[in-house]
């Protein structure tokens, strides 16, 4: 099975990582309404919105950001690992938060002050969780962790992150 998802991933890498983020988005959905919240009537059209967030936005973005990092920061090993990991807390990070509760709230169909309202209660506690998880899990990606398979790696530990936003976006 390995062999068959490498294959399909060195053939088309943006389509099975996109597939595989929205897959983890919607488990972590899940985890959050069964394990979590413990609701006895799952709502599936909030775990089909964390799914085709994280296929269409989530998997392509991260996916493209790890090529365009690899890409762009040629430099001394160690130097480079470390803007890797710099740029994308400072810069991808605090815009894929905004970006989530923003598309979220869209496809929920809220207006722009309650969008807004969202960012206000969401957007800090998500940023600052995000720090204290996210970069030592990327110092780890980025050092050991081939191109190709750094979103995978992101993702496995997203289902933990993914039921924590989910349940944030909900709150």
């Amino acid at each position: 099975m390995l062999a068959a998802y490498n294959r399909q991933l060195s053939r088309r890498p943006i389509l099975v990582q996109s597939l595989s983020t929205s897959l983890l988005f919607a488990a972590g959905d899940i985890i959050a309404q069964q394990a979590v919240e413990r609701r006895s009537q799952h709502d599936f059209s909030r775990t089909g919105r964390l799914g085709l967030f994280g296929g269409l936005v989530a998997g392509p973005a991260l996916a493209n950001w790890y090529r365009y990092l690899d890409r762009v920061i040629q430099m001394e090993p160690v130097k480079a690992l470390f803007t890797r990991v710099a740029l994308d807390q400072i810069l991808f990070a605090p815009c894929f938060i905004g970006t989530f509760f923003t598309v979220q709230g869209a496809m929920e169909g809220q207006s722009l002050p309650q969008i807004t309202q969202r960012l206000r209660e969401g957007y800090p506690d998500a940023l600052k969780n995000n720090y204290k998880l996210w970069p030592m899990v990327q110092i780890v990606n980025f050092y050991l962790v081939p191109l190709n398979h750094r979103l995978m790696v992101v993702n496995t530990i997203a289902l933990g992150w993914n039921t924590y936003l989910s349940l944030l976006n909900q709150r």
